[in-house]
């Protein structure tokens, strides 16, 4: 009688607790991959975590501060068979920080409807362009590339500008003459940060996109997708476009980047 009993409560028990366990592993797996908005407070380094009004950081080697612990933060990571997919049908790899976490999904939808390329992303909250160029040495080494990559990184290298012209090197090393990168340009002013804060950010920006221009006249298969010249041309400033000085505003900003992400993709070959 006392086993009938012992089964009876049991049985039903474990049952719970094998049910539970499988969500919370198919939870985990969302977190990863579902993309969230990053908080508003700072750049993509959680460096930042501000509250309202004026702020201000260490100005680091070069004004801008210092990148912070990044690898826990947000990010969003085409699963194994999905880029195998994207290579089958000679789609398109990404590589990004916190916008493309944030606007990634968005764009996708756009591809998919002006251009019907499919994408594969590898996207992280706070990574500097060494750790974008990591990655696709992995994919590359894993699967093969594509023809075309999208590198919408180089944001968070305000904090070490002169270590950004090396990856882009890299990047085209990996890649190889056949391949062609396209690289969105920067622009970072944070707006919560003091103005000499601001101005380092313009200026460090400035120069990161500098050596950017100088490695697209070495390597002709570099596209600069121009997205800094585009908010500096704007009559308004940046305050439209971006909610932060870093990130897009939701939905201009996102949709004008995106825009011009497409734009550069349509018709490439």
């Amino acid at each position: 009688m006392r086993s009938r009993l012992r089964e009876s409560v049991i049985a039903p028990a474990m049952a719970i607790v094998v049910t539970l366990a499988v969500f919370t592993a198919i939870g985990g797996l969302l977190v990863l991959l579902e993309p969230r908005s990053p908080s508003p407070a700072g750049l993509d380094t959680g460096l930042l975590a501000a509250p309202p009004g004026p702020t201000t950081v260490p100005p680091g080697r070069y004004g801008s501060g210092t990148l912070g612990p990044w690898q826990n933060l947000l990010r969003r990571i085409t699963p194994d068979d999905q880029i195998r997919d994207v290579l089958t049908f000679n789609g398109i790899f990404m590589f990004g920080d916190s916008i493309a976490v944030q606007d990634g999904l968005a764009l996708e939808q756009l591809l998919a409807t002006r251009t019907g390329d499919s994408i594969a992303v590898h996207d992280w909250s706070g990574q500097p362009t060494s750790a974008a160029v990591d990655a696709l040495a992995g994919w590359a080494r894993d699967y093969g590339l594509p023809s075309r990559i999208v590198m919408a990184v180089g944001t968070n290298d305000i904090f070490d500008p002169p270590a950004f012209g090396a990856q882009v090197e890299r990047t085209m090393a990996i890649a190889g003459p056949k391949r062609t990168v396209y690289w969105v340009n920067v622009e970072v002013s944070r707006f919560r940060q003091s103005a000499d804060v601001q101005a380092a950010d313009r200026a460090n920006s400035a120069w990161i996109n500098q050596q950017l221009e100088e490695a697209a006249a070495r390597h002709p298969n570099l596209k600069i997708i121009h997205w800094s010249e585009f908010l500096n041309s704007q009559p308004a400033g940046l305050g439209k476009y971006l909610r932060d000085g870093v990130h897009t505003s939701s939905p201009v900003g996102r949709a004008a980047r995106n825009d011009l992400i497409a734009d550069a993709l349509q018709g490439s070959p």
